[in-house]
């Protein structure tokens, strides 16, 4: 462990880090956080644009050896584990981490790109923030991704595309509410592409609920 300062409230927003792709222009977002934790790469990335992680942790095997001494001592807290006895990703590390602290909002970073296996894993670490009632969307530079089991209301933003998918079986009475193709109580399955490419309506808001299941919506653009 690095240093010993702690934190002395719950932080309402915690950003998470990783090692995938991260836009230059999402530095700045990420330094609006209240508590910033850096997984493996994500470390590294965040001690290079002058961010200090309140925690860095992970394997550190995607860094060279003085590359994992700046992060360990530009960091509050730092926390290494073995690259090959361990049962999750630096991710999900991280993810689990910032779980237990209970904060009411978790945004991800780096945490899609050229490997699918991760990122499809990533966007399944949402269905483990729903399940604790906290809100948390993954942010690149083209997409934000997003998960619910109930209703969730939206602020129209710079990406035009809104697209829903089904992250179990089937998801059951689906509304849309402030979209130029709305829905009403419908259904969606795995397989189905009824949900690709929707567009905002002329409003500032609009909003999706579901009956059943959990539906993923990822607001993208090219």
């Amino acid at each position: 462990m690095s240093n010993d300062q702690q934190v002395t409230s719950t932080p309402a927003h915690i950003a998470i880090v990783a090692g995938g792709t991260i836009s230059e222009k999402i530095a700045d977002q990420i330094r609006t956080m209240d508590y910033i934790i850096g997984a493996d790469r994500g470390a590294l990335y965040l001690v290079q644009h002058n961010i200090i992680p309140d925690q860095a942790l992970g394997d550190f095997d995607s860094v060279t050896e003085d590359e994992r001494e700046h992060i360990r001592a530009s960091s509050r807290k730092y926390m290494d584990c073995d690259a090959v006895d361990k049962n999750y990703t630096d991710t999900e590390l991280a993810f689990n981490h910032a779980l237990a602290m209970k904060p009411t909002q978790i945004t991800l970073f780096g945490v899609t790109g050229t490997r699918l296996d991760h990122t499809l894993s990533n966007i399944h670490l949402l269905r483990k923030a729903v399940d604790e009632g906290i809100k948390c969307q993954i942010v690149d530079e083209h997409n934000i991704i997003m998960l619910t089991n109930s209703s969730v209301t939206l602020q129209t933003n710079s990406f035009p595309y809104v697209s829903l998918l089904p992250l179990s079986s089937t998801v059951t009475g689906i509304t849309l509410t402030g979209f130029k193709y709305p829905l009403h109580d419908a259904t969606l399955q795995i397989g189905q592409s009824l949900g690709i490419s929707n567009e905002w309506d002329d409003g500032n808001t609009a909003s999706v609920r579901v009956r059943e299941g959990y539906l993923l919506i990822i607001c993208s653009r090219d």
